[in-house]
C-alpha cells in the first residue's frame, strides 16, 4: 500500500442487518409473550436474564482472567473485559461494590473475578455482573510490556534528546489506519487550524499481529517526503488493540526517523512503548493535530491584523506630529511680516557677532597670558639669563665645554663666552 497524499473526505459506515428471524415460544409462560408464538425483544430478554439469574451454577461464579479495556466512569461503575488466550466476558462492577474493592485494577492484570452471570436487557448483551475482586498476578502482554520498557530504558532509547515540534509545518505526515474514525478527526483538525499545509498519509493497519512490520514500511516511505514532523497512531481500544506500538521495532523505527516524531495512540490513560520513544505523547490522536499545528490559521490572521494595527497606529501618529509641526510653524510665520523677520534676523547676526568677538577676546587674553607665562620659564633657565649673573662658559678652539680645570694644559688656547659677547685667552698656569 503506498502513500496517500489526498485527503480522505468522507467514510462510508456499513450497517449490518442480519436476516429477518421469528423466535417462537418454547416454554408456556403467557406474561411473556405477546402472542402464542411471537415474542417482543424485551420479552426474550427478559426471559433469558431470568434463565441466567435462575441457574444455581451461575450465581456464584469464580472466573480466573486477564483485565482489558478498563474504565472507570464518573459514576463510579467499572467497566472492563475479562479475557484468556481463547475468549473474553463483558464486566461491570457497580458503584457500591467497586468503592470496597482492595485495589483498582489496570489493563492486563491477572484477577480472579466472584459473581454472577446476567444479561444487560436493553441491549441483549451478556455480562458478568461482579461482586469482588481478587489480584492473581500481572497479565502476560502487561508483563511482557513492563520488561520491553524496561530493557530499551536502560538501553537509553527513551533518553534520546527530543526534538521540538516545528511552529508552523509545511508538510504532515501521518501513519495510521485510512479507514479509523481517528483520521477523519485528525483531518478535520488539520484542515481548520492550518489548511495551508500539506497533509500526506502513509496508510497502515494499527491493530493485529500484521500491524507491526506494516507500520515500520509506512514510516519509512515518508522520509522521501520529508515532512516536518509526523504523526503515528490510532484511536482508543483494548491493551490488544494497541498492542502493535508495543513493539521493539515500531519503537527502533520511530527513533531512527529523522524527523519529529508525534505519538498518539489511543486515549489518554494508555501509555504504549511508542510513547516513551517518540518526541512528544498526545494524548489522542485529536490532541496530536493540535499539537502538531501550535500556530493556527486563526493565529496568523490575528499576528497580521495586530501587526497592521500597529503599523497603521505609527503611520497615523507620524502623520498627525507632522502636521502639527507644520501648523505650527505656518503660525509663526503668519504672525511676522517680512521687514519684522528681516528686523529680527539682523538683531540675531548682531548678538551672534557680538557674543562670538566676546569670546575670542577672552580667549586671546588666556593664551597672552599663557604665553608670558612660558616666557618668563624659559629666561629663568635660559644660559643668557646665568652670564648675566656674571658666570662665563669656556670652550676649546676645536669645540666642547670646559667643565674642570684638570681638562686643559698649559698653552692651549680657550674662549670664553660671557653675557656681552666672547674672546680668546691662553692657558699659562694649570
Amino acid at each position: 500500500m503506498g502513500v496517500r497524499e489526498s485527503p480522505i473526505d468522507s467514510i462510508t459506515h456499513l450497517t449490518h442487518r442480519p436476516p429477518s428471524t421469528t423466535i417462537r415460544a418454547v416454554f408456556s409462560q403467557t406474561p411473556l409473550f405477546t402472542t402464542p408464538e411471537t415474542w417482543s425483544v424485551t420479552d426474550l430478554n427478559r426471559y433469558v436474564r431470568q434463565s441466567l439469574e435462575a441457574d444455581y451454577r451461575l450465581k456464584n461464579v469464580k472466573v480466573s482472567g486477564e483485565i482489558s479495556g478498563f474504565k472507570a466512569y464518573p459514576s463510579g461503575h467499572w467497566y472492563f473485559t475479562l479475557k484468556d488466550a481463547g475468549a473474553q466476558v463483558n464486566c461491570v462492577l457497580w458503584r457500591a461494590r467497586a468503592a470496597r474493592q482492595a485495589f483498582t485494577p489496570r489493563d492486563g492484570d491477572a484477577v480472579t473475578a466472584t459473581g454472577q452471570i446476567t444479561l444487560y436487557e436493553q441491549r441483549g448483551q451478556f455480562q458478568f455482573d461482579v461482586a469482588t475482586l481478587e489480584r492473581a498476578g500481572q497479565g502476560d502482554l502487561y508483563r511482557e510490556f513492563e520488561q520491553l520498557k524496561a530493557r530499551l530504558k536502560a538501553e537509553g532509547l527513551f533518553d534520546r534528546p527530543k526534538r521540538a515540534l516545528p511552529r508552523l509545518p509545511r508538510v504532515i505526515g501521518l501513519v495510521t489506519s485510512p479507514a479509523g474514525a481517528a483520521l477523519r478527526d485528525m483531518l478535520n483538525i488539520l484542515r481548520r487550524r492550518l489548511p495551508l499545509a500539506r497533509v500526506i498519509l502513509s496508510p497502515t493497519p494499527v491493530q493485529g499481529a500484521e500491524a507491526p512490520p506494516r507500520i515500520i514500511e509506512a514510516l519509512k516511505r515518508l522520509i522521501e517526503y520529508q515532512p516536518d514532523v509526523v504523526m503515528v497512531g490510532r484511536g482508543g481500544g483494548s491493551l490488544e488493540d494497541l498492542w502493535c506500538f508495543n513493539d521493539e521495532g515500531v519503537a527502533r523505527a520511530i527513533a531512527a526517523m529523522p524527523m519529529p516524531i508525534v505519538s498518539g495512540v489511543g486515549h489518554e490513560v494508555d501509555f504504549t512503548i511508542a510513547d516513551f520513544v517518540a518526541d512528544l505523547r498526545a494524548p489522542t490522536p485529536s490532541a496530536a493535530a493540535e499539537l502538531m499545528t501550535a500556530i493556527s490559521i486563526d493565529d496568523l490572521r490575528a499576528g497580521v491584523d495586530a501587526f497592521s494595527a500597529q503599523l497603521t497606529e505609527a503611520l497615523t501618529q507620524t502623520v498627525q506630529a507632522k502636521h502639527w509641526g507644520l501648523a505650527e510653524r505656518h503660525a509663526r510665520l503668519a504672525g511676522l511680516s517680512p521687514r519684522t523677520q528681516l528686523t529680527h534676523t539682523r538683531q540675531r547676526l548682531l548678538d551672534l557677532v557680538t557674543r562670538s568677538t566676546r569670546a575670542l577676546n577672552h580667549r586671546l587674553q588666556l593664551e597672552h597670558e599663557r604665553l608670558n607665562g612660558l616666557t618668563q620659564a624659559l629666561n629663568t633657565i635660559s644660559p643668557l639669563a646665568v652670564l648675566n649673573r656674571g658666570y662665563a662658559v669656556v670652550t676649546r678652539a676645536e669645540g666642547g665645554v670646559v667643565r674642570r680645570a684638570a681638562e686643559v694644559q698649559t698653552g692651549e688656547a680657550l674662549r670664553v663666552r660671557v653675557s656681552e659677547g666672547e674672546f680668546g685667552v691662553e692657558v699659562v698656569d694649570t
